[in-house]
């Protein structure tokens, strides 16, 4: 019987605990089918029994899968109306002490961008934001924090000139904003949500899941949030089932989980 698909799905999930399930198929089959080719192998089975052996391989098969494109302040005008009214409405309700997560946060643009957002409204010491990804390698680049000038170039002049510095061409981001951002590994599909996030933002990622899965995304970051608290999500997505989970919608891309149930 010949090794196909279905059998590198099960394979990959005890190998890495990333569910492939949870994906939109053609376009998964095609991103791994050009991973391979890249490497001269001849299908999945060669691939996934060389992933089981090579490190390097294991690792940048991780990068790959995770598609990690980001960028500091994302869709400029989202984050104005977060300026104008996301935050401020937040602190009304929650005070300064605010519970925030950034889920699928990549290699750090959008947890970043999210503290130098909050500190134009709360004190820096107050800022502290959750910032989970599958992906262990973009946390470590994260965590190093260093940007090229493309993925700073809708950061407000303010907050470049003050949280940046010119490394030779690239941008280093001051620790005094990396502080306010802990990291860990955390996986969508399978881990536990916590629970009490006030804010929680979720940009660019589900557009890759199948409706199902982003369904049971949607409706466990809704019983995350507590009442009154707000989701954030990409421009590229919509939360077709909005109302059947429970959400009121305040924009385009910002949805509530309204303060009486």
């Amino acid at each position: 019987m010949a090794y196909e698909y279905e059998e590198f799905k099960k394979d990959i999930h005890l190998l890495t605990n990333i569910d492939l399930n949870a994906y939109k198929e053609q376009q998964m089959k095609r991103r791994i089918t050009s991973l391979y080719t890249k490497h001269s192998f001849k299908g999945f089975q060669d691939y996934v029994a060389a992933l089981k052996k090579d490190k390097a391989l294991y690792e940048e098969f991780l990068n790959y899968f995770t598609i990690n494109v980001s960028e500091f302040y994302r869709n400029p005008e989202q984050w104005k109306l977060m300026d104008s009214d996301v935050i401020p409405l937040l602190i009304s309700r929650f005070g300064e002490n605010l519970k925030i997560w950034s889920a699928a946060c990549s290699t750090g643009d959008e947890p970043y961008s999210l503290v130098m957002a909050l500190s134009r409204h709360i004190p820096l010491n107050k800022i502290n934001i959750y910032a989970t990804d599958i992906d262990k390698q973009v946390i470590e680049k994260a965590k190093t924090g260093l940007y090229s000038a493309k993925s700073i170039v809708s950061v407000p002049d303010d907050l470049k000139k003050k949280y940046f510095t010119d490394v030779g061409g690239a941008f280093q981001i001051s620790d005094e904003i990396k502080s306010r951002v802990r990291f860990a590994e955390h996986n969508l599909i399978l881990n536990n949500f916590q629970k009490d996030f006030n804010f929680i933002v979720c940009r660019n990622v589900l557009i890759y899941f199948t409706e199902e899965a982003k369904e049971e995304v949607f409706e466990k970051f809704f019983y995350s949030l507590k009442p009154g608290g707000i989701l954030f999500i990409g421009s590229t997505e919509q939360i077709s089932s909005y109302k059947e989970i429970g959400y009121t919608r305040k924009s385009s891309f910002y949805y509530e989980r309204p303060e009486k149930q």
